[in-house]
Parts: structure tokens; sequence; C-alpha cells
């Protein structure tokens, strides 16, 4: 009997390190999950969405259920996600003058306010996961890896503001193209990463997970995708002097679209995954 009740009180955690995402209790061969980050911090239910057949439709049942702050985060990012694809195919278009310049520039950076908003609620959301007196706008945990991506990301959005809003700066020379436009967008794409690399390793509750059917996984491991893109775009959109004439702008521009696709396809499978929190507040 003392060996049972010794095999009943095992309780466990995991997590890459240094955070600890996920808390489980075993009982012999069955484990039950106590706490696991994603979910506390979206305020999920306690059972993981999965991959099934029905995930379109339950993808088109929650097109419009406007009663949770998760479905209100997948909409937005979406909405930045689209403006920035329209951009992007926009300025890869063979005849330019379809598009006048400061037009593209204005989606771009019109996609650019979505995408801080969303990330704002994702923070507002993961600052006050815990039961909490007072509001917190912000909050101040470093120890966890859900809040630090969502911060982490939020401040990467800004960044991309000033990078957008620059571009609609006249004649500038090669440096001050550089420092007013791609330092930005190269900071908040180092950001971006590094926030999607933190959502991966909330999720996976490991630095490399293969979890194919669930939802929440393939959520993180498109977003790191998305930005693994914004990097390359990034990285290849620095403005060099006296540089001849070359493919690499225009590739900078084909990841940037790579990457907003799977921003989109994250933020749409961000709506059934919203169900799960409907369910909880019933």
């Amino acid at each position: 009997m003392q060996a049972a009740n010794d095999q009943v009180s095992q309780l466990e955690t995991r997590g890459a390190w240094p955070f600890e995402t996920l808390r489980f209790r075993r009982l012999g061969d069955e484990v039950h999950i106590l706490w696991e980050s994603r979910r506390h911090r979206k305020r999920l239910a306690s059972s993981a969405a999965e991959v099934d057949w029905r995930l379109g439709h339950r993808l088109i049942n929650n097109l419009w259920p406007p009663a949770g702050l998760n479905w209100w985060i997948g909409l937005v990012f979406s909405l930045g996600a689209s403006l920035f694809i329209i951009a992007s195919v926009g300025t890869l278009q063979p005849d330019s003058s379809l598009f006048a310049p400061q037009l593209l520039n204005a989606i771009y950076f019109a996609g650019s306010i979505p995408f801080t908003t969303a990330a704002y609620l994702q923070l507002y959301q993961a600052a006050n996961a815990d039961a909490a007196s007072s509001r917190r706008w912000i909050g101040w945990q470093p120890g966890n890896p859900g809040w630090l991506s969502c911060a982490l990301q939020f401040i990467g959005t800004i960044f991309f503001n000033v990078n957008t809003f620059d571009a609609f700066l006249p004649e500038l020379t090669w440096w001050r193209q550089d420092l007013y436009i791609w330092i930005p967008n190269f900071l908040g794409s180092i950001l971006f990463l590094a926030s999607g690399y933190l959502a991966w390793i909330e999720v996976g509750h490991a630095h490399w997970s293969w979890s194919p059917r669930s939802l929440s996984w393939w959520i993180v491991l498109i977003n790191l995708l998305g930005c693994i893109g914004f990097m390359i775009s990034a990285c290849l959109a620095v403005v060099l002097p006296y540089e001849p004439e070359s493919n690499r702008l225009t590739w900078s521009v084909a990841f940037t679209l790579q990457g907003a696709v799977c921003f989109l396809l994250g933020a749409l499978l961000m709506l059934p995954e919203a169900e799960q929190e409907k369910r909880t507040d019933n």
C-alpha cells in the first residue's frame, strides 16, 4: 500500500532550460497535466486542441465569435499579415507602374499597426494570466517564456512601425537608408525570431519537439518559420554603397512575403484554438 501511495504522489515538471512550462502528476502509466504555460497564459481549456479532419469546419465556425481575447488577437494579426502580403506581392510585380512606391510603403506601414496592436493584446493577456488584485498593463515576468515571447514580439513590432514609417522619407543616401530603415528592420526581426523560438519551446517543453497532432504546436511552428523568413529578409535588405544591380532585394521581398504568409496561417489557426477559451468561460 505504501508503494502505491508513493507512486501516486509523483509530481514532475518539464521545460527547456531555464524555463518550466509543464507540470504533471504521474499515476502509474497515466499522466495528468496540472499546468501548461501556453494554455494558462491564453486561458485555454486543459485539454489541448488537436489537428484533425474537422479543422477546416472549426476554422469556418470560428470566423466570427468575438467573445474572447484570443479571437481578437488572431483576427488582428491576420489583418496585419494580409496587408504585408498585399504590399509584398505589389513590390514583386514586374510592372512597377501598377503600384506606386509610396502606396506600397503606406500598405506596409498600415500592416505594421495591427501587428503592434495584436502583439500588445497578447502581452496584456500574458501579464494578467495569474489572478491578481490589480490589472497589469505590461507586467514583468522575465522567467516566464510566454510573457518574454510576447514582450519581445511587442518591442519588435514597434521597430517595424519605425522601419515602415521611415520608408516614406524621400531621397535618402545609402547610409541613411540603413540607419532609418534597415537597422529598425534588422532589430525587429531579431526580436521576432527570439520571440518565435520562445513560443516554440513554451509549447514543446523542449528545445526541439514533434507534436503534429497539437494545434498549438502547428501555430508556433508556422509562426517560427515566419520569423525566420523576416530575419532572412532583413539580412538581405541592407543597402550597400555602389552595389551592382542584383536580385538580392527581390529575394528580400520574397522572404518578407513568405514570412507574412506564415504569420497569416498562424493567425488563422489561432481562431479554432480560441474555441477552447469559450469552453472555459462557460
